[in-house]
């Protein structure tokens, strides 16, 4: 048997013995009054003898994490959601409850009534009146508390990780708090937050693979949606103005520490703006939520400082292709491009276009380079049917690209609402699809009929929120982030 086995087993023998003492091991429910944060604020300066002197009641539940006996007396930690603080057992004091000490373990959750004091070390510690079995642990928590160190655990096993690794409980307090400033300054601007469909007959709005599924009852094959796009612009053709929807997306791609297959997605549009003013209002908002929560616009990120004190640069995409020397006879020519992409290592699958190409480039080599936040600008319009053509350069398109550490954050255009423009742009991503282009955007007879009834003009702007939370908490993975990333099946 193993150890872990071996140590399951004489817990269960525990579990067994309360019951047959008559303790339910799994009590219903516990009335705590106090948080360990609350009382280590409130107490923080009151003396010894304060304390001996105006003895002060508390009422505690939490999981205990670590436990020395001393035969008459018996010390711990107990940890609560706010954070942890000290125990004192004295079993003279428990009178019938005093052999139920040895019925504990590291990891058991109890509930507990007591008072403070301070030890001779003047650590404030609660001596425990009276203490009851909420909830008995039968795993141990893993090396004996000294953390679990095992990434490929902590993802798969993130109830343990957030057990023993404090830090990581702090990252998911802060995504909330991120979340809802966000909220916040969207609501401030007047917008309205709605609500999509995740299942769709056609999955639109980006440039991705999608999932598929079954729905039984209507017959019909559905896909998760990789984008909310399409049906926010119909709510502006149905006089909405200021909108945004925060939810999940699925993308049917590859796993690494930018990815995972389901994200979360903040879109939101603006009727009667552009992609100029986008980019301002993009500067306010993160600047914004970086001060709320975070109380800097400088913000430690691996071994390097981001600086968010705007305005941030905006480069056109050929301009910034151009300073990373990659040389200005590709930026026209497909076949150039081509060769010159695979003689530098650039994978370039099937039969794509000149701009499919060299977005391909752009990522493999402008986009590491990328560190402080800068706007890429003026795209070529094969990489966005769905963003309205420049009236300079009708090869190109009114969007950016908001880049932080390397990676891509923000993608925002000024919205195309010339329906015939819109028919003409689908029918090409369909003929990308039919040569091989898994990622090439369907033909959506409804959203095109929406737009013939006139959606005023706009802008629109998607915000990985992963990726935001991963740069504000110095979080150099996806994985980090999200609470139960997709994983491998576990062997």
């Amino acid at each position: 048997m193993s150890e872990i086995n071996e140590l399951i087993e004489q817990r269960i023998k525990k579990l067994e013995e309360l019951r047959q003492s008559g303790i339910e091991p799994f009590a219903g429910s516990f009335y705590a009054e106090d948080h360990t944060s609350d009382l280590l604020i409130k107490f923080d300066s009151a003396t010894k003898e304060a304390l001996e002197a105006s003895p002060a009641s508390c009422s505690l539940a939490g999981r205990i994490i670590s436990m020395r006996d001393f035969g008459k007396a018996a010390f711990a930690h107990i940890q609560d959601i706010t954070g942890k603080i000290q125990i004192y057992f004295k079993k003279d004091v428990l009178g019938g409850k005093q052999n139920l000490i040895k019925k504990l373990d590291i990891g058991d959750i109890i509930g507990l009534k007591g008072r403070l004091f301070r030890t001779r070390t003047n650590e404030l510690t609660v001596e425990v009146k009276d203490f009851v079995f909420l909830t008995k642990s039968l795993r141990p928590l893993p090396e004996k508390w000294h953390g679990l160190k095992d990434i490929e655990t902590r993802y798969r096993q993130r109830y343990v990780d957030l057990i023993v690794n404090p830090d990581v409980r702090q990252t998911f307090a802060k995504r909330s708090v991120i979340i809802k400033a966000i909220r916040d300054f969207l609501e401030a601007n007047g917008f309205v937050e709605v609500e999509t469909p995740m299942m769709q007959q056609i999955p639109g709005g980006a440039t991705a693979k999608p999932f598929r599924t079954h729905h039984i009852a209507l017959g019909i094959d559905l896909y998760l949606r990789i984008a909310p796009e399409l049906f926010l612009k119909r709510l502006l053709v149905g006089g909405y103005e200021r909108i945004y929807e925060l939810n999940r997306n699925f993308r049917n791609e590859g796993i690494s520490t930018k990815h995972n297959p389901e994200f979360t997605m903040l879109e939101f549009y603006v009727a009667y703006k552009d992609y100029i003013f986008l980019m301002s209002f993009t500067e306010e908002l993160i600047t914004n939520v970086a001060n709320k929560t975070l109380g800097t616009l400088k913000i430690p990120y691996g071994d390097i400082t981001i600086d968010l004190t705007p305005p941030w640069p905006r480069i056109p995409m050929l301009d910034a292709l151009a300073q990373s020397n990659v040389p200005s006879e590709i930026l026209n020519d497909r076949e150039k491009a081509k060769t010159w992409a695979e003689g530098h290592a650039v994978e370039i699958k099937g039969d794509v276009s000149l701009g499919k190409i060299l977005d391909e480039i752009f990522k493999e080599i402008v986009e590491p380079r990328l560190v402080q936040p800068t706007f890429i600008i003026d795209y070529p319009i094969e990489l966005s049917p769905l963003a309205k053509r420049k009236a300079e350069n009708p090869e190109l398109v009114e969007r950016f690209e908001l880049f932080i550490a390397s990676q891509e954050i923000v993608n925002a255009f000024s919205e195309l609402t010339d329906p015939m423009d819109q028919r003409e742009r689908f029918s090409t991503q369909v003929e990308a699809k039919i040569k091989g282009d898994e990622e090439a955007h369907w033909m959506d007879e409804d959203f095109i009929r929406a737009l013939e009834y006139g959606m005023p003009p706009a802008a629109g702007e998607g915000i990985g929120i992963d990726r935001l939370v991963m740069v504000l908490t110095n979080s150099q993975s996806i994985r980090d982030v999200i609470l139960f990333p997709q994983l491998k099946p576990e062997q």
